[in-house]
């Protein structure tokens, strides 16, 4: 009988550490990859970036394999969901992505195909908007808006 209840009290101490540590585990693997890579993906190079003040950056990103941009709005210091944004828009072709909710520390991926393009692409944090015009291309020079509202 000593021995059953060894084993019972083992098995349920056993239980305890393996649901514990499966607990852990997943609260550690669940904490984003807050880069431009880790939200667009590992084949996506960081080619521009804008500050959105202290808040932190919104990022374009491109993928030489498939000519498509990626951005991402990522903030500085995560924590309490604020309102974010994050867009794209390649007026030669009228494409546009973009994603916009309240997060905890990104916004986006935002996808569009952009080889041989200009794009427009930007994003806000709070009330803090950073847009970016004519970007990434020879033709003309890129524009840069930082807007407090």
């Amino acid at each position: 009988m000593r021995t059953a209840r060894n084993i019972a009290a083992a098995g349920a101490l056993t239980a305890l550490v393996v649901g514990a540590t499966a607990g852990f585990s997943a609260t550690a693997s669940a904490a984003p990859n807050v880069t431009p890579q880790g939200v667009c993906g590992s084949a996506y190079k960081t080619v521009n970036s804008a500050a959105i003040g202290s808040l932190g950056t919104v990022y374009l990103t491109y993928n030489s394999s498939n000519g498509k941009n990626c951005v991402a709005t990522i903030r500085a210091n995560p924590g309490t969901a604020k309102d974010m944004s994050t867009y794209i828009y390649v007026a030669d072709t009228d494409a546009w992505a973009g994603d916009s909710g309240s997060y905890t520390s990104y916004a986006g991926p935002g996808y569009v195909y952009g080889k041989g393009h200009c794009v427009s692409w930007g994003g806000h944090i709070a009330n803090v908007y950073v847009s970016v015009e004519n970007s990434n291309c020879a033709a003309l020079r890129e524009h840069r808006v930082t807007d407090i509202r």
